[in-house]
């Protein structure tokens, strides 16, 4: 059995990291994004327990999955379940150059021009990562990682 979380600051290479070891172990995948929420304009996010449920449904449709997101509050709902943690502690600086060469995200972007007006907003935050205190925080997913208690690994480079 092998459940993965993999969190990190946004432009990290989560979703590459994730895909990558979902085609090489036969791996489910859910990228946290898909559930967190809520279909809105401007995004809010989607109730915490709904949010729990989707993710207890993927969990007990698969054995052996990665989840991966920025999402603290939603990795540690399932952190019991996971067999290891990977946390992709990259500088800002790489996020932002990873973010900037981002393809087009159908599944969470109408178009690539959607995703490409969204850019200087996405550029700011991945800048805050240090900063913010919230969920999606270095401060939280530093503490995550740091009172997980199985295996666990910290990436500093997207070449591993």
């Amino acid at each position: 059995m092998r459940r993965v979380l993999i969190f990190g600051n946004s432009g990290s290479g989560k979703t590459s990291l994730a895909k990558a070891l979902c085609e090489e172990s036969s791996l489910a995948h859910l990228d946290l994004d898909s559930l967190a929420w809520a279909p809105t304009n401007p995004p809010k996010r989607a109730d915490l327990e709904c949010s729990k449920s989707d993710i207890e449904c993927f969990t007990s449709a698969n054995n052996d999955w990665v989840i991966e997101g920025c999402y603290t509050d939603l990795l540690e709902m399932v952190a019991s379940l996971s067999t290891e943690i990977i946390f992709l502690n990259l500088p800002v600086e790489d996020c932002i150059a990873n973010a900037r060469r981002r393809p087009w995200e159908p599944h969470k972007y109408p178009s690539k021009a959607a995703q490409d007006n969204n850019l200087p907003m996405l550029l700011e935050w991945i800048s805050q990562y240090t900063n913010r205190e919230d969920t999606f925080s270095f401060h939280t997913h530093h503490a995550f990682f740091e009172g997980y208690e199985g295996k666990k690994q910290m990436y500093r480079t997207n070449a591993h």
